[in-house]
Parts: C-alpha cells; structure tokens; sequence
C-alpha cells in the first residue's frame, strides 16, 4: 500500500479530536467553496465539485456544512481570489512530497510551508523535481476484505487493487470517480475514503522510526491553515506500521 494510502488509514484509525477535525472541515469545505466558484455550484456539471463534495462525505462532513458553503458562493460569487498552489519539495530519508494548497497570499503560504520543512529537515524543492514521480487517479478505500467487492472492483475495470489484511483500496481512472463512486455507494459497500488524489508511481521503504520522523513533518504541513493535501512516496511493512497503531 503507498504511503498516501496508509497515512489516510493511520489518520481515520486514530481518528482526529474536536479542534483537529473542526479545521479539516474548514479545509474541506473550503476546497467545496472553491471548486464551486470556479465550475459552477452544480456537482452534476462540476466535476470538482462532487470530488470536493465526495471528499467531504467521506470524513463526515455535515450535508447542512456542505450547502450552507454552496448557498454562499451562489450569494457572494465576487468574494475574493483563492489561489490553487502546488508545492514540491522533500522529506528525511529522500522522501518526494507534493503539498496542494488554497491560499489569498502566496507569500505567506510559501513561507509558511519552507519554514515547517526547515524544521522538520526537509526541503522545497524546484517546479517539476518531484512531480513525475506521482499519478492523478481516483482513489476509493474500504475498511474490509471481501471477495465480492474485489470481484466489483475488477468488473468495473479499477487500474489496480492494493490488498491489506483488513482493507482495500481500488483505484481508477480519474475521469471515473463519479461513476465509480455512485456504483459503490449503491451497493452494499461504503468507501471509508474516496478521492482523486495523486499516488506515487515508486516507493520509498522506511523502517518504524524512519516513518514516525516523516508523518510527523505531513501532520506538521497539514496543521498549516493553506495547506490541503499532502502526497508523499513512502512504504512501510504491515507489520510494523500494526506496532505503531497498537502503541
């Protein structure tokens, strides 16, 4: 499983308390305000905006959240500019990173996310020397093992299925998440997470302490009020990353 994929579980495992969850829904719901001014507050005409949206549902956003913020941009369509910015840079132990964010100051965002890399012994990097190293595709993760989702998910075409003891994670084409996305939440199966998000193409293995040293500089970005998603391009053993969420 990538370290996208793994970071996602650790977090939705240890789950977040009330201050840490009331900013990722701030976040969330700014990306829904943003992909709503831009396309349109339409999701069935707006395919960012029900990726926002689906984003949004699958951490449990409030639906009341979620058209409130729509209610606004279709009130207030002239608020002002929010710039999408993307970042690369790298982690300890060589470890690619990719750091989207939503900002009103460049300057500021940019400061802000050199400075928790500083700090955490990485560094930014150049437009381009990471990037390659990624792939958009459509995400969707389940907190199961079944058979017959596996047997979905290959019926309906996914690129690739990572397989865990307790848990799968399919992904697809991009182009498809809302397709893929209206067939499972019809059936009998709820992804746990489901987004277009960009998965490293090749991994880095890191050991236990190795992996504690680079989710501590993603938990550090992602405390950062800009900052929207972190992509890294770590791996790490079942094993251990099983001792890490029992300690």
């Amino acid at each position: 499983m990538s370290g996208h994929s793994k970071w996602s579980t650790i977090k939705r495992k240890k789950g977040a308390n009330d201050a840490k969850r009331g900013k990722l829904f701030a976040k969330l719901i700014k990306g829904i305000e943003v992909a709503a001014k831009n396309g349109g507050t339409d999701p069935s005409a707006n395919a960012s905006l029900y990726q926002a949206i689906s984003k949004a549902k699958s951490s449990s956003v409030p639906n009341d959240n979620i058209e409130r913020a729509l209610k606004r941009i279709d009130g207030n369509a002239d608020s002002g500019e929010i710039f999408e910015l993307t970042y690369e840079g790298y982690g300890p132990f060589g470890v690619a990173l990719l750091i989207n964010c939503l900002t009103d100051n460049k300057n500021r965002t940019s400061s802000d996310v050199r400075a928790t890399l500083t700090k955490n012994n990485g560094s930014m990097g150049n437009p381009g020397s990471v990037n390659y190293l990624f792939e958009r595709k459509a995400i969707f993760q389940f907190d199961t093992f079944d058979d017959e989702l596996i047997e979905m998910g290959i019926n309906n075409n996914c690129l690739e299925i990572q397989e865990d003891k307790n848990s799968l994670t399919f992904e697809y084409d991009p182009k498809d998440f809302k397709l893929i996305y209206e067939i499972f939440n019809s059936s009998p199966y709820t992804p746990s997470n489901a987004e277009v998000a960009y998965i490293p193409s090749s991994s880095i293995n890191l050991n236990a302490d190795q992996f504690t040293k680079i989710t501590k500089l993603i938990e550090s970005l992602e405390e950062l009020d800009d900052v929207q998603d972190v992509y890294a391009n770590f791996d790490i053993e079942e094993k251990e990353l099983e001792s890490l969420l029992s300690e």
